[in-house]
């Protein structure tokens, strides 16, 4: 008699539009946090761990104690809430003050400059964004950014996420009186696509992109409740086909109904998973302007080793493939042209009609489709490239 092993069941390497089980969603989203889980946290709220920041402050000196903090928010993290709070994170009161003021300049000037500093998920007016403020801060005042930065709360938190070599990335985010929240969204790097083009990216970059930034958030004001701030589900990082899911009506009725919020107080900082659900709460005041410093931490590890001009390649590549006949021009497009958006200058190149800006092989196909000339091409490329500068 031939008897033969079975296979093991394989399970699908690519998600669909439509994969995500809502009731393993709430089941997973349910859970309740282990206090025991976190005994550094000095209480737990709403199921998020809260950290005092002189207690960080004092294990950043030992670096035993400074392992095993980091070794806890890992955790919370990966396998927890997925959320901290850090009270006094920046806990000099005179540096946020002074970082504000050079916020609120930069706002102003920008305003005057007539720059359309959009959301990503919110209505155009809502809020007023300052795209790269890391940068601009620092150049601003950099003995304020110095200080601020500082921060051993900031730092533990991104090497604890992202280990050490993390690049730091700011967006100011001041969500006027009556500024309306957020759609509830996962965040970058598939959150920001839409659902048919993460659909195109195998189930395994679904589980690496949430490992790859890390978010956080520095509260530049007091913010009770009623300035809504940032709108969290809990555990939710944990529901693997989240990034496609989440926009759907179910599951953003179920956040509408079960988000949780935590007033800070100025100076406190927010760190997560950006693959929490979450989104900027509704400011119900009349008089209050939210101001958050909002810091996107990514891994160093997401760069390609070598250096290279691409549109250097694209310029000599542009006449050869005009002139082919074939198929095959896609495959060269993706061996050669920049397919990703990011990073780019915001301010000077911002989304249009979504939520990400065209990208240089995006440029190169229209190009093609439309027979455009040398000249005309190659101007849309340094266009771009300047755009791109900061």
């Amino acid at each position: 008699m031939n008897i033969q092993t079975p296979k093991p069941h394989r399970a699908p390497l690519w998600l669909r539009a439509d994969s995500g089980d809502f009731e393993s969603f709430r089941q997973i989203v349910s859970q309740t946090t282990d206090a025991s889980q976190t005994p550094l946290a000095t209480e737990v709220l709403r199921n998020i761990p809260v950290y005092d920041g002189a207690v960080v402050d004092a294990a950043a000196g030992n670096p035993a104690n400074c392992q095993t903090l980091m070794e806890e928010w890992a955790h919370v993290f990966a396998q927890g809430a997925g959320i901290i709070v850090i009270r006094q994170g920046v806990p000099d009161q005179d540096v946020i003050d002074r970082a504000s003021v050079v916020f609120d300049q930069i706002i102003a000037a920008e305003k005057q400059a007539a720059k359309g500093s959009g959301d990503h998920f919110a209505k155009p007016g809502a809020n007023d964004r300052i795209w790269n403020s890391l940068e601009k801060h620092c150049m601003a005042d950099p003995a304020n950014f110095a200080a601020y930065f500082g921060s051993n709360s900031i730092a533990l938190a991104s090497k604890a996420w992202l280990g050490p070599a993390y690049q730091m990335t700011a967006q100011v985010n001041r969500v006027n009186p009556g500024g309306a929240a957020q759609t509830p969204h996962r965040d970058y790097h598939l959150g920001f696509m839409s659902a048919d083009r993460m659909a195109q990216y195998p189930s395994h970059i679904h589980a690496v992109s949430p490992t790859l930034t890390l978010q956080g958030a520095v509260a530049h004001c007091d913010m009770p409740l009623d300035t809504g701030p940032t709108m969290l589900l809990p555990f939710s990082q944990q529901f693997f086909e989240g990034y496609l899911a989440f926009s759907r009506p179910e599951f953003q009725a179920y956040f509408a109904a079960n988000h949780v919020q935590l007033p800070l107080e100025k100076g406190d900082a927010m760190f997560f998973n950006p693959a929490v659900m979450h989104g900027a709460g509704t400011n119900h005041t009349g008089d209050r302007f939210r101001m958050v410093n909002l810091l996107q931490v990514s891994s160093a590890f997401g760069r390609a080793m070598e250096t290279v001009n691409r549109t250097r390649m694209v310029r000599a590549l542009y006449p050869v493939l005009k002139a082919a006949v074939g198929s095959d021009a896609e495959n060269v497009i993706a061996a050669s042209a920049e397919g990703y958006p990011f990073p780019t200058n915001l301010d000077s190149n911002p989304p249009i009609g979504g939520i990400a800006p065209k990208t240089q092989a995006d440029y190169l196909r229209d190009a093609l489709a439309k027979n455009q000339s040398e000249a005309e091409f190659f101007a849309a490329l340094d266009a771009l490239d300047l755009r791109n500068q900061s």
